[in-house]
């Protein structure tokens, strides 16, 4: 798609060759079809997401991978992702999306009015804040400019500092949730094939 090739999708090249080399591998001994870039996409979000946590407890316990795993174990679970909504059957869109805004070169009041335009507010716009750009704490540091966006900013910049970063995460994941769900097509017999039937007139008893 040439939409890949847009100043606002800048970087996500290496992301599609990821997403590409496992559709291949998928779709190589899939039964029911190719797999959709929908779904993979949807499913690359949420370990883009899990990898922030899970660095953040490494940085919390001085670089110590080992140690990190075992604290990103200790507080995480999959019943943070219960309202997530990861369903088989997501069809690939057929238009391309409408342009959007290099959201680090983006002032707060334009990032505002693109999420205002899909339902979110200044609250999603700060949870947000680690895919704004290269440098979390640069676009916390924009956002905090706001009124609106600051005492989020700030409320999540606090939870951040705790071991279990619940409100943060919570937040983040509901977030992603809202916007990988948004115009959304499922078809749910997009990965059924029929069942092979028995001929029990040929088995031995």
């Amino acid at each position: 798609s040439s939409e890949i090739s847009r100043p606002e999708n800048k970087g996500l090249y290496a992301a599609l060759n990821l997403i590409e080399e496992a559709k291949k591998e998928i779709d190589s001994y899939s039964k029911a079809g190719p797999i959709s870039f929908a779904y993979l996409i949807q499913c690359a979000a949420q370990s883009a997401i899990k990898a922030t946590f899970l660095a953040a407890d490494i940085h919390k316990c001085g670089g110590n991978e080992e140690k990190g795993g075992l604290l990103y174990n200790a507080y995480r679970s999959n019943g943070q992702w219960g309202l997530f909504e990861r369903q088989f059957g997501r069809a690939d869109a057929q238009e391309l999306d409408p342009e959007g805004p290099v959201w680090e070169k983006a002032s707060v009041q334009e990032m505002k009015d693109k999420f205002s335009a899909i339902g979110l507010g200044p609250r999603q716009l700060a949870v947000m804040s680690a895919f704004l750009g290269p440098d979390q704490l640069a676009s916390e540091a924009l956002l905090a400019n706001d009124p609106q966006v600051s005492p989020w900013v700030q409320k999540y910049q606090r939870s951040r500092e705790t071991t279990s970063q619940t409100d943060y995460e919570v937040d983040l994941i509901t977030t992603m949730t809202k916007l990988s769900t948004l115009g959304q097509q499922i078809n749910y017999e997009a990965y059924t094939y029929p069942v092979q039937k028995l001929d029990f007139g040929k088995l031995k008893l």
